[in-house]
């Protein structure tokens, strides 16, 4: 069956269809005869340099508009970022995709979370079946929501929802590893093939999110070995520890460190030991993105934990990702600066599932419509400012 081309790909919508999950299935088996890296080694993916001319062409737009040079800070400099992935000063972000990746975490057997991991499977279901809060936020800012199972303790039944699993959970990390070695590179390919998919659709923007009970312990250890912190500097509450709950929950991060003894210079070996499959698969999709040439917004802590890793194993996909929000999590500051990004938003958010990145496209296409369409200094006979130095 072939894809259907006189219709839009994505279409504003609560809930996630059959159809996009076919449409999926199909585009997968073309990309396996299209050159996809589908099977190479995620630490070795080669990343497309951004195209520097459309950034410029970009740059020079926005100078000529009549403003004060550089006056949305923040979201001028994004918009040259998705020209330079886009390889084009016409920037288009209409057709974009919020990718929810699930999967659960063994750690909450140490009880750091108030809820069990059959929450997770709940809270999938309610985003495949757009009830969710990012299904809201996606309908009201034209995004289509993607969820993945990357890897849930549970078969969650529900044809609106890619079955990718990895495995059925991680392992415990305060016992053990998360998952071996050759797990850690399948939820990384995983990431990487769900954005080739999203290139064959049409996709031009993305964002990472995220759902499973636990994964704020997995990302917060991640960021204490990325960032050569103590867990304690980046250990926070996630969906609302007491503080007993939070002192037990760095105590089992401080123990999985001490056991499994992650390498701060191998990113795969932080992720096999400490981390969790919704992490490798967000991963893969900023890597992805580099690969594809399609900008990803980066939400809140555990996706920033993602970004920074796959920074760590390809720093030039830097040049792809664009910071949403800073989370309201200790260490959602720390992770962004480490890769050298500003989030634009700081309202202490931390719901997760990819709603502070998803807040991030209205901004952008209030910036856009300002880019297109608002005066230029020669229209209205004004001389342009000069920046001073």
């Amino acid at each position: 069956m072939e894809l259907e081309t006189k219709r839009p790909l994505l279409r504003p919508r609560k809930k996630t269809d059959t159809e996009t999950c076919k449409r999926m299935e199909q585009t997968e088996s073309r990309i396996e005869q299209t050159g996809s890296p589908r099977g190479a080694d995620p630490a070795r993916c080669e990343i497309a340099p951004p195209d520097m001319e459309a950034y410029l062409a970009a740059k020079s737009r926005w100078d000529s508009v009549a403003k004060p040079l550089g006056g949305l800070g923040e979201l001028e400099e994004m918009v040259q970022k998705i020209a330079a992935a886009q390889r084009t000063a016409d920037v288009d972000i209409s057709r974009r995709c919020v990718v929810i990746m699930c999967a659960d975490n063994g750690v909450t057997a140490e009880g750091v979370t108030q809820s069990d991991s059959s929450v997770t499977a709940l809270c999938a279901e309610s985003m495949a079946n757009g009830t969710s809060s990012i299904n809201q936020l996606a309908d009201a800012y034209r995004a289509e929501v993607l969820v993945v199972d990357a890897g849930m303790a549970a078969d969650v039944e529900n044809e609106n929802i890619l079955m990718r699993k990895v495995a059925r959970g991680t392992a415990d990390i305060a016992a053990g590893p998360a998952m071996t070695r050759a797990e850690a590179r399948r939820s990384i390919q995983l990431g990487i093939d769900i954005m080739g998919v999203l290139k064959q659709r049409g996709v031009q923007i993305a964002a990472a999110g995220e759902m499973g009970i636990g994964n704020t312990t997995t990302a917060a250890a991640m960021a204490s070995v990325l960032l050569a912190l103590p867990p304690r500097k980046v250990t926070g509450r996630g969906a609302g520890l007491d503080s007993a709950g939070l002192e037990r929950k760095i105590a089992v991060i401080e123990k999985a460190i001490r056991e499994n003894k992650p390498s701060p210079d191998d990113p795969l070996d932080i992720l096999s030991k400490v981390g969790g499959f919704d992490i490798g698969a967000m991963a893969g999709m900023f890597l992805g993105g580099g690969i594809y040439g399609i900008p990803v917004i980066i939400d809140g802590l555990i996706s920033a934990a993602a970004a920074l890793l796959a920074y760590r194993l390809a720093p030039a996909v830097k040049a792809y990702m664009l910071a949403g929000h800073q989370s309201g999590e200790p260490a959602g500051r720390l992770l962004l600066a480490a890769i050298g990004l500003k989030p634009v938003i700081d309202a202490g958010m931390h719901l997760g599932e990819g709603t502070g990145a998803v807040m991030l496209l209205p901004l952008l296409d209030g910036a856009l419509a300002v880019y297109r369409s608002a005066h230029r200094f020669e229209e209205i006979g004004l001389e342009r400012y000069v920046k001073l130095t």
